[in-house]
C-alpha cells in the first residue's frame, strides 16, 4: 500500500479568526501582531491577511513597515484564546478522516490517509475536509497530498487560500525541482546563502550537486539535504503531539536601561503565560528570559525548579532574578521575553493534545 499523507494548512489563521468574529473586516486588509503606533511601534507582525498581503506585508515583518505599506489596514493585538478554540475545533474534523493523525501547530496537521488506496480518493477526502471546516469553523483550509510528508507540505502552500494541490509519486521531482531549496525542511537563510556561493538555487540544483563539494560547506547535512531534494522524506505520522512550552515577548517602544520600565513588563509578560497555562491546564517547571540590547546582540537565562507550579508569582519573581544580571550593565534593553517549559499537561488538555 502507497503512502498518501495529506497536509491541511489553515489560511491565514489568525486573521481569518478575526474576520470570522467580525465580518465587517472581510475585504479589508487585516494584520494582526504589535500595535503600529502611527509607524513607531516596535513589535511584528504575526499574520496578515491575503488582502494586506497584496501590499506587501508579511508575518514577522516590522510592524513599522507594515504601517508604511499598508497605512490604512486594520492592526489587532493577539487573541489566542479564540486561536486555540477556532484550532481545537478544526482538530477534531481532521482526525476523523486520518488513519495517523499528528499536529503540527495551532494552525497545521499531517494526516495518514493511506488507507483510501488511491490518490483520486485522497482529494475527495481533501474536498470533505476542506468543506466541513467552512461549514463548522468559517475558515478556510489549503490542502497538499503526496507520498511523504515534505512534499504535502510544501504541495498545500501552491494553491493558497483554499486551494487543493496532488502530488502522485511519479510528478515529485517535477513538482519540486524548480522551487528554491529554501522550500526543503531545515534549510533556513545561512544556509541557503551557503548552497548560493556553490551556485545552487533550486532544488534541482542540490540533487544533482557534487556531494563532495556540499559536505565542505555543510559537513554532515549534505547527504541529508540532497535526499530531501530528491523528494524523500521517510519521517512517519506520529500521533502524539505536546505543547512543549508558552513564551511571550515585548519590544519597547525606545530602547531603555530603567527598571520602572522592564520590571513591570515582566510582570505584565508573566500574567500573560499564567493565563496560557491556566487556559491549557498546564503546569510547569521552568522559566526562562530572553533580553535583547539595543545592538540586536540577545541573550536567554534558564531557571528549572525543583517541582512543577502553575504559581503565576513564580514566573514573575523567577524572571525577575534571571534580569539581574542584564540590569546591572545598565545597557539598553531593546526586547525582553518571558517562557515557561518543562510542562506537565492537565488531563483535559493531554486529551486535546492527543487529537
Amino acid at each position: 500500500m502507497e503512502h498518501i499523507i495529506i497536509h491541511a494548512d489553515l489560511d491565514a489563521f489568525f486573521a481569518s479568526c478575526e474576520e470570522r468574529e467580525n465580518p465587517l473586516l472581510k475585504g479589508k486588509p487585516v494584520i494582526i501582531g504589535a500595535d503600529p503606533k502611527n509607524g513607531r511601534g516596535r513589535g511584528v507582525v504575526s499574520t496578515a491577511n491575503y488582502e494586506a498581503r497584496r501590499f506587501g506585508v508579511r508575518s514577522a515583518m516590522p510592524v513599522s513597515r507594515a504601517y508604511r505599506l499598508c497605512p490604512n489596514g486594520v492592526y489587532l493585538r493577539p487573541n489566542f484564546t479564540l486561536y486555540e478554540k477556532v484550532s481545537g475545533g478544526v482538530i477534531a474534523i481532521l482526525k476523523k478522516y486520518a488513519d495517523k493523525f499528528q499536529q503540527a501547530g495551532i494552525d497545521e496537521a499531517f494526516l495518514d490517509v493511506s488507507s483510501a488506496g488511491n490518490f483520486e480518493k485522497a482529494a475527495k477526502i481533501a474536498d470533505r475536509i476542506k468543506e466541513e471546516i467552512k461549514r463548522k469553523e468559517k475558515i478556510t483550509a489549503s490542502v497538499g497530498i503526496a507520498p511523504n510528508k515534505m512534499i504535502a507540505k510544501i504541495a498545500s502552500d501552491e494553491n493558497k487560500p483554499d486551494g487543493i494541490t496532488v502530488v502522485k509519486p511519479a510528478d515529485v521531482r517535477n513538482f519540486i525541482y524548480p522551487k528554491s531549496v529554501r522550500k526543503l525542511w531545515g534549510i533556513g537563510p545561512k544556509t541557503e546563502i551557503l548552497l548560493n556561493q556553490l551556485g545552487i538555487k533550486t532544488i534541482k540544483d542540490l540533487a544533482e550537486a557534487d556531494t563532495r563539494q556540499l559536505k565542505e560547506k555543510l559537513g554532515n547535512m549534505a547527504e541529508y539535504f540532497q535526499i530531501l531534494a530528491n523528494g524523500i522524506d521517510e519521517s512517519p505520522v506520529e500521533e502524539s503531539y505536546e505543547i512543549k512550552s508558552f513564551n511571550r515577548e515585548h519590544t519597547f517602544e525606545e530602547d531603555t536601561s530603567r527598571k520602572d520600565g522592564i520590571l513591570p513588563t515582566i510582570k505584565t509578560l508573566a500574567h500573560d503565560l499564567y493565563e496560557q497555562a491556566k487556559l491549557n491546564k498546564a503546569c510547569f517547571r521552568t522559566i526562562t528570559l530572553k533580553v535583547r540590547f539595543s545592538n540586536f546582540e540577545t541573550y536567554t537565562r534558564a531557571k528549572s525548579l525543583s517541582s512543577h507550579t502553575d504559581d503565576e508569582k513564580t514566573i514573575t519573581e523567577t524572571a525577575n532574578m534571571l534580569a539581574e544580571e542584564f540590569l546591572k550593565t545598565g545597557r539598553k534593553i531593546r526586547l525582553v521575553g518571558v517562557r515557561i517549559s518543562n510542562l506537565k499537561l492537565g488531563e483535559m488538555q493531554k486529551k486535546l493534545s492527543a487529537i
